[in-house]
């Protein structure tokens, strides 16, 4: 029985709004990689160490901790650069990775589609090409093959950027090729002049469950984070006259979600571009839900899809313990632009994925959305 690493967990107070004192989401990020945090340590800067991220005092706090508790990997709640990393693995004599390595890995267990692992093996090549360090032994080293040309005078880390380099344009490639299948589907859907809906939010928010609730699917659940990463699409039947939409769950989002994912997910989050609705799933009953609500409009900016409309699902209703929320009322709800720090006003429901309640509502809600789609595809008559 293969046992699981154990892991120290540090985080870096450099004044920013939202730091987590508890490091809780590392540790479950951690844990759903299928380490085990050991011990959690905190300090406060002013700004990053160049060489450690972190003074060498605390770097010497970290390594006796570490021995203490008999960690064998050392995680940061921020990004390092290639060089922090390094010079923190020599000076610990472990090794060290950052948030955003967690989340890669996370995402190569996870995907399952072929479109889903060609997306993090890109994420992660291109992650792996700025550091150099031998963290990509997952690719196949060919030696003499076509495209190798190094001779004896030639340093060992140019052809590994050249291996890297020639793994990125073959999987960009490979992706190109999924992109074109994934946009023939979606404009076979657009004919059918069906409303497109998309779930969106923040990770472990229940989309998957909602989505399964919605159209009776069986798409993957779990209490645990980024449970799912491909995009599954099913057809929601929304009652009267035949009206039907196609609901799409999407991979959820996360604070300081890796850029090159944002980019190599850029095919699957497309979903939430094109889509007429976004149905931003939130967890209620988590006390930073307003953070998470704000980090999933960051995301949703920064690939262009802040001015899709959107119905805020006030999920896990069944676990919110506050009798005084409207619960059984649709409300309103300020959405603040991101980036522009604008406001608009949008429709907000409770419900509850896992016992049902607020369903039928939250489908009044998207029957209404249907039928203005299909009454925006009627033709005008001439004037």
């Amino acid at each position: 029985m293969k046992t699981q690493a154990l892991a120290l967990l540090v985080g870096v107070d450099l004044g920013l709004p939202n730091f987590d004192t508890n490091l809780q989401e590392l540790g479950l990020l951690a844990q759903t990689a299928g380490l085990e945090p050991v011990a959690r340590i905190t300090c406060k800067r002013k700004a990053p160490d160049a060489a450690l991220f972190i003074g060498s005092g605390k770097a010497d706090e970290i390594k006796m901790l570490a021995l203490d508790t008999g960690a064998t990997e050392v995680l940061f709640d921020q990004s390092l650069s290639p060089a922090q990393q390094r010079n923190l693995e020599r000076h610990l004599e472990m090794p060290v990775n950052d948030r955003t390595l967690l989340i890669l890995e996370i995402f190569a267990q996870r995907a399952r589609s072929h479109e889903g692992k060609l997306q993090v093996e890109l994420a992660r090549l291109q992650y792996v090409s700025t550091r150099l360090v031998r963290r990509w032994s997952h690719l196949e080293r060919q030696t003499g093959g076509a495209g190798v040309r190094g001779g004896p005078g030639e340093k060992q880390i140019e052809l590994d950027k050249r291996m890297i380099g020639d793994a990125i344009k073959r999987t960009k490639e490979r992706l190109t090729k999924v992109k074109k299948q994934r946009q023939t589907q979606r404009k076979q859907r657009e004919r059918r002049n069906a409303l497109s809906i998309s779930l969106v939010g923040y990770t472990n928010a229940g989309k998957s469950t909602l989505f399964n609730a919605l159209v009776k699917a069986s798409a993957y659940t779990a209490d645990q984070l980024f449970a799912t990463l491909d995009t599954t699409t099913r057809q929601l039947y929304l009652g009267e006259a035949g009206r039907s939409a196609s609901l799409s769950d999407t991979v959820g989002f996360i604070r300081d979600l890796p850029h090159g994912l944002i980019d190599a997910f850029a095919a699957t989050l497309k979903e939430a571009v094109d889509a007429d609705l976004l149905l931003h799933v939130v967890d209620g009953s988590n006390p930073d839900y307003l953070e998470q609500i704000e980090q999933v409009q960051r995301v949703l900016s920064e690939i262009g899809a802040a001015d899709v409309p959107q119905i805020l699902v006030f999920n896990k209703l069944d676990a919110i313990e506050n009798g005084s929320l409207p619960l059984h009322l649709k409300d309103r709800f300020e959405l603040r632009d991101a980036f522009e720090g604008s406001s608009r006003s949008v429709e907000r429901v409770f419900v509850s994925a896992k016992t049902g309640e607020g369903l039928n509502l939250l489908r009044e809600l998207l029957a209404a959305q249907a039928v203005s789609v299909q009454a925006s595809d009627i033709p005008q008559a001439p004037q």
